[in-house]
């Protein structure tokens, strides 16, 4: 149990109703997760608004409301503390519910369109390795120690982040890596926490449909390093033009690592072939099990991040070199008929670009890359036909095909994609609203030696349309094929 008055520490007060006194044994935001004793903060989302349901909260039994602005009716018994942003303030009530867990921690947050979730997993297998134990909350999963929670988003919420990293603090982790969306930091999710250091990976067209221009996501990524304490470190990609945008107001010290340009860390690529990386980081020889400059920059990242930590650099460089890619992110699927499948989660265009640009590099040249892509329905629709022309100009034979579809008809977003095609290439595309069909069709027409990429969903298993979640795993259904095909 805590009193009111103590959670309420640090949040910008505008106004109180009633006594600080009472006392609150839960915090929530959602009315119908509330019990007697609960702390009820209205919060205004993209589709409610909390206010709304502050009398059902009551009549749930809260003792206390934290909004933004008064309801009509007083309730005698209940505290009102009017703030000047819920969003704000649930995340700092939150963090001193739970203690502040996130400053007893070394927590790093990791943020960019691309690599986030890569990094952030690479980083918990390599401190695991070292010898700590370590949380991870990532798009693909949340791991305490070894224990894994299924993830729904890519930041969570921020009661549930905290609840998280108590936990965490509960079973001895000591290091926690998470990522960090553009979307959790305008929506305050991250607010209250005490970040260890922070690490930008880059920054290309993605979610415009939320942001609504390219300069406003830019600013969301930039707020995450405004935020970051002294003390903290702000790692960024040099190789990356926005970088030095992420630095400009920050309090933390300032890091970058580049593959491209010269940076504080820095790699080259010695070699990069389908059975991994040969890098130069700093003078000393690394070979990893990973594959492409991408990944070359998201080790170089770990590294330089383990260093900030205080890791050692041999000890770090030798962790590395046996750490798996996380699963989804070019996973490689071969058949015994010589076909090679690949996996990976590019959604956006400039992942797309990098993962055919890499397949192009480790291969031989001779081979034909077939390439089964699709984009999202209820979201941004503007890099649909850059996705699909990418796909024709660096692919031999191209398949349109669903992606999660959500609410949208899926015929209608891969007309949209195939609206971006040359028309040169016309004849080199395909489309198939049904995955499955989509990839036998891009399996059966692959040769020996060919590559076979599924681009867009990597880890994800499941395909959602209509508001339904239906099992679906690429990695599973490309085994299945090729077995069945190219045996």
């Amino acid at each position: 149990m805590k009193l009111l008055k103590d959670i309420l520490y640090k949040v910008r007060i505008e106004q109180v109703v009633g006594s600080t006194n009472t006392a609150i044994e839960k915090l929530c935001f959602d009315s119908r997760e509330v019990v007697p004793f609960t702390a009820f903060v209205a919060t205004r989302g993209t589709q409610v608004d909390g206010h709304a349901f502050i009398g059902k909260a009551i009549a749930a039994g809260a003792s206390a409301v934290v909004c933004e602005e008064l309801p009509e009716e007083i309730k005698e018994g209940v505290t009102y503390v009017r703030v000047a942003s819920s969003t704000e303030a649930l995340g700092i009530l939150a963090a001193n519910f739970h203690d502040q867990p996130s400053r007893k921690l070394k927590l790093v947050g990791i943020t960019g369109t691309n690599g986030k979730t890569s990094t952030a997993t690479l980083l918990y297998r390599l401190f695991r390795s070292l010898g700590y134990k370590c949380g991870l909350i990532s798009t693909v999963e949340v791991r305490i120690g070894q224990r894994t929670i299924e993830s729904t988003h890519t930041t969570p919420d921020a009661v549930r982040l905290n609840e998280l990293m108590a936990t965490m603090l509960a079973e001895r982790v000591t290091h926690c890596f998470m990522e960090v969306s553009s979307h959790s930091v305008v929506q305050e999710r991250i607010a209250g926490l005490h970040f260890t250091g922070g690490v930008f990976t880059n920054i290309t067209h993605d979610h415009l449909d939320y942001h609504g221009t390219f300069a406003e996501y830019i600013k969301a990524k930039k707020r995450f390093f405004d935020q970051l304490p002294t003390g903290a470190f702000a790692l960024v990609n040099a190789d990356d033009a926005n970088s030095a945008v992420m630095l400009q107001n920050t309090k933390a010290l300032k890091r970058s690592y580049a593959v491209r340009n010269m940076a504080d860390y820095h790699a080259r690529i010695v070699e990069n072939q389908l059975t991994g990386l040969h890098l130069n980081i700093d003078g000393n020889d690394l070979y990893a099990r990973l594959v492409g400059e991408f990944n070359a920059s998201n080790l170089l990242a770990v590294y330089a991040t383990a260093v900030l930590l205080g890791e050692t650099p041999m000890n770090v460089l030798t962790a590395l070199s046996d750490l798996e890619p996380p699963r989804g992110r070019f996973q490689v699927v071969r058949s015994t008929g010589g076909v090679i499948g690949i996996v990976d989660y590019a959604h956006t265009p400039d992942a797309l670009k990098n993962v055919l640009e890499t397949i192009d590099a480790v291969c031989g040249g001779h081979e034909q890359v077939i390439t089964v892509v699709g984009c999202g329905g209820d979201r941004d629709k503007a890099k649909r036909p850059v996705m699909a022309r990418i796909a024709a100009a660096l692919s031999g034979q191209v398949v349109l095909t669903s992606d999660n579809p959500r609410s949208e008809d899926p015929m209608a977003i891969l007309e949209e994609m195939r609206g971006g095609i040359a028309q040169g290439d016309q004849g080199r595309v395909w489309v198939n609203a049904d995955r499955r069909e989509a990839i036998r069709q891009a399996v059966g027409m692959a040769r020996p030696g060919d590559v076979v990429l599924l681009a867009g969903k990597g880890h994800e298993a499941y395909q959602e349309i209509k508001g339904v979640k239906h099992p679906f795993d690429d990695v599973a259904v490309l085994k299945e094929t090729l077995e069945l095909l190219h045996k």
